[in-house]
């Protein structure tokens, strides 16, 4: 009994020295897991935004590639318009070869493509960051259009949206300046990142504010209490730490099949919800 009480003590010390040093280093404020989803809706729930990450058929310069998908919508009614971006992840992180705009009835579809690739977003940035890339494309009825994207991390800010509150949000600045045969346009717009969650608010040009409603990463922190007292603290730990190796469908919170390090992990990360 004394020796596994020792064990349970090293192996969170062991865990707590660890999240110490490299949790923070794997925050990621756009997590690229194929099928990740986020719903975005107004106030008053008329207008939907939706964003996807989807596995694409084709290849492009020989690297499997990625659909990042935005999808807006007038609750509703059918008529929808936005863009496919065409992607790769690699270490610097998220790089663009094509973007397919829809445009709606108009306009129809816009196509871009870019190469070598630009940096869509980065693995890793932080305030006062910025970066960007420009799209030439053709627009029916207004013919060649050049699109210059500017993004800059303006802010750190709490964000509170119907899918919960979260902490350290990035906020991003998007400047865009788009050159036509006939005119000249600029926009800003704003979104922010919530980190290991990705999207969680969206302003557009047009003053219209977005707020998350729904994703497949925001967590259920309940699944990590798994003393069921109502909190995530150090007695979920030793919980956990206790069963390790053990098959405990009560101790193993990620469903693999063991108890290990990686329940360990999860239920560290998720402290005080």
């Amino acid at each position: 009994m004394v020796v596994k009480r020792g064990r349970v003590v090293l192996v969170l010390v062991l865990l707590l020295c660890y999240l110490s040093v490299v949790v923070a280093e794997t925050v990621e404020y756009y997590p690229t897991d194929l099928g990740n989803i986020w719903v975005l809706e107004t106030a008053d729930g008329t207008e939907r935004v939706t964003y996807t990450i989807e596995a694409a058929e084709e290849r492009i310069d020989g690297r499997e590639i990625a659909r990042f998908k935005r999808t807006a919508e007038t609750v509703g009614t059918d008529e929808t318009t936005g863009e496919t971006y065409f992607v790769h992840f690699d270490d610097d992180g998220v790089k663009l070869h094509k973007v397919v705009a829809e445009l709606g009835s108009i306009f129809g579809t816009a196509t871009a493509v870019l190469s070598p690739p630009a940096l869509f977003f980065p693995a890793s940035f932080a305030l006062g960051d910025s970066w960007g890339f420009t799209l030439e494309t053709e627009v029916v009825l207004t013919g060649r259009v050049s699109v210059s994207s500017v993004y800059e991390v303006v802010a750190v800010e709490d964000v509170v949206t119907p899918a919960g509150t979260f902490e350290n949000c990035l906020k991003i600045q998007l400047n865009s300046r788009t050159v036509s045969t006939s005119s000249i346009g600029r926009s800003t717009s704003y979104q922010w990142l919530a980190p290991n969650v990705g999207i969680v608010k969206v302003e557009t040009s047009q003053d219209i504010v977005f707020n998350l409603i729904r994703s497949n990463l925001v967590p259920d922190a309940s699944a990590y209490d798994v003393t069921g007292d109502g909190v995530v603290n150090i007695l979920d730990l030793v919980f956990v730490a206790a069963r390790l190796g053990d098959v405990d469908t009560a101790a193993d919170v990620n469903a693999d099949g063991t108890v290990d390090i990686l329940d360990l992990t999860l239920i560290a990360q998720n402290l005080g919800d």
